[in-house]
């Protein structure tokens, strides 16, 4: 069965942007919950323009689905991370003033730099997983780093979903199947929607996770939470 975690960074953005605590960002991940959704993910930036530090301590012992805290592994990050203890740590390359995630790691790059941060949150009991693209070289060098699993970065495929289906998934499934034969378990997410999702899913039925945010959160304003995580869930089928 693939999971759907739920990103509510939006939902913290939304807060912020008045102050005080409306929408209730705890409330909400509770009740996505409630509604189904098997985790609850965020993504704690430097500036904490939307989720802050404090509420992924807050968010820690309410939570009863998956944990999965991603982000630039900065010595904050890390700290946070190992105190806090998710189920899961996803790595991301992000620059600390970056809008969104917008590519995967340089996994052969950056192997010593992300074997070591493997080691040290799977030695805290934190499954590791590791944003790439489809380039399989980086599949590749994501296992030798010892990543438990990766992540697809997958806004090429919603890029091109409209125009050609067949042609958006095509370098995802072979990337899947590498991810597979190695061993590692499979995530996937960025702009993934109820317009390509189950499509995606159909083509890489094996697929661990799913983690998704901006077109959850928009979809939820005409359709409603409940009704929303619904939707996704029956793309997951």
């Amino acid at each position: 069965m693939t999971k759907l975690s739920v990103n509510i960074n939006k939902v913290a953005t939304l807060r912020n942007a008045r102050g005080g605590n409306n929408p209730n960002v705890e409330k909400v991940a509770l009740d996505c919950e409630a509604f189904g959704a098997e985790g609850i993910t965020v993504h704690p930036r430097p500036d904490e323009r939307h989720i802050r530090y404090s509420d992924v301590y807050a968010l820690r012992p309410q939570l009863r689905t998956e944990f999965n805290i991603e982000g630039y592994p900065s010595d904050d990050f890390i700290d946070l991370v190992l105190k806090v203890k998710p189920h899961q740590v996803t790595l991301v390359p992000d620059a600390p003033d970056q809008i969104t995630s917008n590519s995967g790691w340089n996994t052969k790059t950056n192997r010593t730099f992300l074997s070591e941060l493997m080691e040290t949150f799977g030695n805290a009991g934190i499954r590791t997983s590791i944003f790439v693209g489809t380039d399989i070289e980086m599949i590749e060098y994501a296992a030798k780093a010892g990543a438990d699993r990766v992540e697809l970065y997958t806004e090429p495929y919603a890029s091109l979903y409209h125009k050609s289906p067949e042609e958006a998934i095509a370098p995802f499934v072979e990337a899947a199947k590498v991810v597979r034969k190695l061993g590692m378990g499979l995530n996937a997410g960025h702009d993934l929607s109820l317009e390509n999702l189950k499509y995606f899913h159909h083509n890489i039925p094996w697929l661990d996770e799913v983690s998704i945010g901006h077109a959850l959160i928009c979809d939820a304003l005409y359709l409603g939470l409940k009704k929303t995580i619904e939707e996704y869930k029956n793309c997951l089928l």
